[in-house]
């Protein structure tokens, strides 16, 4: 096989993957409108990832997380015992 058509194969799933995702969220912003994105903390696993977030939301803030506090049983608050 020619060096430039393995290249192509090798480039093309790569391609059609961002080609995927830039109609998706070309669509997405045509019924949605502008988004903000950021990190979203979730509380059950202790990790986090990136989404979309509401305007009245604030996002997850790395730099005011201990995960070495994470799963500590004496950090729990009087908050989260009602939650239990």
């Amino acid at each position: 096989m020619d060096a430039q058509i393995v290249a192509f194969l090798i480039l093309l799933p790569i391609t059609l993957v961002f080609v995927y995702a830039g109609i998706h969220e070309f669509q997405r912003y045509k019924s949605e409108g502008k988004a903000n994105y950021g990190l979203v903390f979730d509380e059950e696993s202790g990790t986090t990832h990136v989404s979309g977030i509401a305007e009245h939301e604030d996002p997850f803030d790395p730099e005011d997380f201990d995960p070495n506090n994470y799963n500590d049983p004496d950090l729990k608050t009087d908050a989260d015992e009602v939650k239990s």
